[in-house]
């Protein structure tokens, strides 16, 4: 197939929309099942990349949950833990711990399930039936992967009323080195950032007083920088145990992006509080009323308690304790051994300082701030090692 026409573009005002190859040649994507628009085959050319490059640098298969051409979670496929299991909704999924990709599916949609609903989902390996089957049940546009298995694609095609986007992709295909885009009638030329981010040699400049990064350290950074270079900038990803756990995207600000990166690890956190395990659902709860309700239960804000008189009752059998600041704060400081990297240098310490708050141990940034010196000395302070790459990472 040399062409794809769309329904329209990025608005059901922008046509003619169409994806074709400059040079005439076959699209490198197959549409099994659906009709994807724009924005859908922007996501999943985004993180198809992002998955392939996770695989190439971990070894593992890899799977994205990306929504408005930013992940909403990444991760490798290592096994989940019952907790885990148990707050991303797949433990009563079969097969599941003999499945890499569908584990690494369900840490992708599970790391920040209010940001992954109706996301594109891209997996580095043939999707089977396993991760067919959490895919079914959740709330999403379509799916990317080199192949599908028959029991998988047979799951696929009957999800949306038969409407469900699955792609399937060459995994041999590579883009030409130079890229070129059309902004106002202007057209931009640039080289792709083929840049490797599985190098060693990022990890030698360490400018704190700790020094040591452990395996596991090396491997989420890894997973964070390569997550980065397909997050719109500014960026900032907090990653843990093979898996993204916050991600803040397309901030002006790089203290907005590592505050909202650090308030989505810290509810990722907090949603494995024995009170949110514990929550007293109604049957028959649907999966995104019980996915606001917890954000909300956790949440701070007043305004919409889902604990109050005539709140409570829609969603539990009974009235559930509340979960106090101070409880959260405690439960919070209990969340260790996070890996943070940054798109670019931090500017000033307050990054730092709020990264620390989230559990952050190690650190991948650029490096090159006139200001280097007080963000070293934030680290020193809380014994936080950290490495200068020497790369930036902004994504347009």
């Amino acid at each position: 197939m040399k062409e794809l026409a769309l329904k329209y573009g990025c608005n059901p005002n922008q046509k003619p929309s169409r994806i074709f190859m400059n040079d005439g040649s076959n699209l490198p994507i197959e549409v099994v099942n659906g009709r994807p628009g724009y924005i859908n085959l922007l996501d999943a050319l985004n993180s198809w990349q992002l998955v392939k490059e996770l695989k190439q640098a971990t070894g593992l298969p890899s799977a994205a949950s990306f929504k408005h051409v930013s992940p909403a979670g990444a991760a490798v496929g290592l096994p989940l833990s019952d907790t885990l299991k148990h707050i991303y909704f797949v433990d009563d999924i079969p097969g599941l711990d003999e499945s890499p990709i569908a584990c690494a599916y369900a840490r992708a949609r599970g790391a920040d399930r209010m940001s992954s609903y109706g996301d594109f989902i891209a997996l580095s390996d043939t999707c089977d039936k396993t991760t067919a089957l959490i895919i079914k049940r959740e709330v999403s546009d379509g799916v990317i992967a080199p192949d599908y298995t028959p029991e998988a694609l047979e799951i696929l095609k009957d999800k949306r009323k038969g409407t469900y986007n699955v792609i399937k992709i060459d995994p041999a295909y590579k883009p030409a080195p130079v890229e070129t885009k059309q902004v106002f009638g202007v057209t931009f030329e640039q080289g792709r950032n083929e840049i490797q981010l599985d190098d060693p040699a990022l990890f030698e400049n360490i400018p704190t007083q700790n020094k040591t990064f452990s395996a596991e350290a090396r491997r989420d950074l890894m997973i964070a920088l390569i997550t980065l270079k397909y997050t719109q900038s500014n960026s900032v990803c907090y990653v843990k145990d093979g898996q993204a756990i916050g991600i803040g995207a397309g901030q002006q600000s790089r203290i907005h992006c590592t505050r909202l990166a650090g308030q989505k690890a810290d509810i990722w956190w907090l949603r494995q509080h024995p009170k949110v395990l514990a929550l007293p659902f109604k049957e028959g709860i649907r999966r995104a009323d019980r996915d606001n309700t917890i954000d909300v239960y956790i949440s701070e804000d007043e305004h919409d308690d889902v604990l109050r008189d005539g709140a409570w009752q829609q969603f539990f059998s009974e009235k559930p304790e509340v979960l106090t600041l101070a409880e959260k704060k405690e439960w919070i400081a209990k969340n260790t051994e996070v890996s943070l990297g940054s798109d670019a240098f931090f500017p000033f310490g307050d990054n730092i300082e709020r990264a620390h708050k989230s559990g952050v141990q190690y650190i991948a940034q650029a490096g090159g701030s006139v200001r280097d010196d007080h963000v070293i000395m934030t680290c020193d302070k809380y014994g936080i090692a950290m490495a200068f790459t020497g790369v930036r990472l902004f994504h347009h």
